[in-house]
């Protein structure tokens, strides 16, 4: 992750595609709904973003047509939830793809697949899962740490289903691709959870008005 540009033959460039924008289309409907309620948390919002476009801009060469780097999504996730990341991370792709070549437009449905749904959707569920526990900072590590894997791990089943190996299909595929990516992925997931800690130290000390509005908002929420 990111797939770079042209990598993914047309069949699976398109069905990603597919695949992707029902997120993404709900996802405008939870942050239209954020925004117009509560606009003061335009600022947060616009933090998480940034955090993630920060992160994820930090390209380490990997297996060919990828590379590895933090997400950044685990955050946004945890503050407002895994649909707002399917469009802050998509947004991000696209800027990366044009701005700095880093992944691609035809691939673009398959980067935010990996990246914005289903890294942001396990960060959501781990958080809510490890929360109960009471240590909000190992909720917040674990979240982001295995947002950040899960994408990997993502991004390395779309490479096989696309480039299935000549002995051993799919699996064997799959197997050379994520063990590959673990060499720099898996110290990457652990560094992404540690910095996304200290981040969220932070606005726990500078944003708390904000937090405390954000969990008010989830407790109105039906489960």
């Amino acid at each position: 992750m990111h797939i770079m540009e042209g990598y993914l033959p047309v069949q699976w460039a398109i069905f990603w595609w597919v695949v992707a924008l029902p997120f993404f289309v709900l996802g405008l409907r939870s942050l239209k709904k954020i925004t117009e309620a509560n606009p003061e948390l335009k600022l947060l919002l616009a933090l998480a973003g940034a955090f993630t476009f920060v992160l994820s801009a930090l390209k380490i060469p990997s297996v060919t047509g990828s590379s590895s780097h933090p997400t950044g999504t685990g955050l946004g996730a945890v503050l407002f939830g895994p649909l707002s990341m399917s469009v802050l991370g998509s947004l991000v792709l696209l800027f990366q793809a044009i701005l700095l070549a880093h992944g691609g437009l035809t691939t673009l449905g398959a980067n935010a697949f990996s990246m914005a749904i289903t890294g942001p959707f396990v960060a959501y569920w781990i958080y809510c899962l490890v929360i109960k526990s009471g240590n909000q900072r190992l909720a917040i590590f674990l979240a982001s740490a295995l947002a950040d894997l899960v994408t990997y791990i993502v991004t390395s089943v779309q490479l096989a289903l696309a480039f299935p190996a000549a002995t051993g299909g799919f699996i064997a595929s799959f197997l050379k691709f994520a063990g590959i990516f673990a060499i720099t992925q898996i110290p990457l997931a652990i560094s992404e959870g540690l910095l996304t800690v200290l981040v969220w130290n932070w606005l726990s000390s500078y944003g708390r008005e904000e937090l405390q509005m954000l969990q008010l908002i989830k407790q109105e929420k039906p489960s």
